[in-house]
């Protein structure tokens, strides 16, 4: 399978930017299936909820001009390939979360999700910081 390079998804333009909940569930599909046509995404697609075959065109055209998919025409059939992994994804889906509410600390995301304080030292050094900057 010969699929076009296009630009990688997490460089450039798309640098953190995170995928409409739409769009991520068409990578889900994708990531699924693996190397798919529009028909069978559609089919994935539609046990969640109805979508329309040119709704779900779209939705893999706008991933493969963003870089999230790869696409090759075969006939009249145009197939689809994930060109980042779920992990990727969900790296960068943390990233941002850490970034915009925990200012970068996946630590501090993590003792968030666990329900957690941060560690004496953390904290220390965190109300350190805040009287740095404001005197």
């Amino acid at each position: 399978m010969t699929v076009p390079s296009p630009p990688p998804f997490n460089r450039g333009g798309n640098h953190g930017r995170l995928l409409p909940p739409l769009e991520l569930e068409a990578m889900k599909a994708l990531w699924q299936l693996g190397e798919a046509t529009v028909r069978q995404v559609n089919t994935e697609m539609n046990r969640r909820r109805p979508l329309a075959y040119t709704t779900v065109l779209t939705l893999l055209d706008r991933l493969a001009r963003k870089g999230a998919a790869g696409r090759r025409k075969q006939g009249r059939a145009h197939f689809y390939v994930p060109l980042i992994s779920r992990e990727a994804a969900l790296e960068m889906v943390i990233d941002r979360l850490a970034r915009d509410f925990f200012d970068g600390s996946r630590e501090r995301l993590l003792n968030h999700l666990r329900g957690r304080s941060p560690e004496p030292a953390e904290a220390a050094a965190a109300e350190a910081a805040l009287d740095a900057a404001l005197l």
